[in-house]
């Protein structure tokens, strides 16, 4: 499960630094996700909502593309490697539509079946901060 979450991660960064909607493509990350992948999102985000399958995801991703010119994770600390796994990620972002620089956290559980990312609940600390940033 490891592999697979740090495979996502690797390409999830080639994507968003592809720059953004339009200039990246799904198909590499596709296969670390289930068919019927949800990922929950805060709704205060501005990629915020539930996103379901393939498609969902595509669009959340199109969707984060357009809310940050670039999205470093600068550290990452697996909390635990069981089931699911749990991931605190430091970023530091800067937003597309504000040129604004952030430093956050985020918290992750990731759910898998049958060796593919089935389910995604992250935590941000501040989304107010972020949906401000990125307006």
């Amino acid at each position: 499960m490891l592999d697979v979450l740090q495979g996502m991660y690797a390409a999830e960064s080639r994507y968003l630094a592809a720059g953004g909607p339009g200039r990246a493509d799904f198909a590499e990350l596709a296969p670390f996700f289930a068919e019927d992948v949800v990922l929950r999102q805060a709704d205060a985000l501005p990629y915020g909502g539930e996103w379901r399958g393939h498609a969902g995801m595509e669009r959340f991703f199109l969707a984060m593309s357009a809310a940050w010119g670039s999205f470093e994770m600068v550290r990452q600390r697996f909390l635990s490697t069981g089931e699911p796994i749990v991931v605190l990620t430091d970023v530091r972002a800067r937003a597309r539509a504000t040129g604004r620089v952030l430093e956050f956290p985020i918290l992750q559980t990731i759910g898998f079946r049958d060796g593919r990312i089935s389910e995604v609940r992250p935590f941000y600390w501040d989304t107010a901060a972020i949906a401000e940033a990125t307006r």
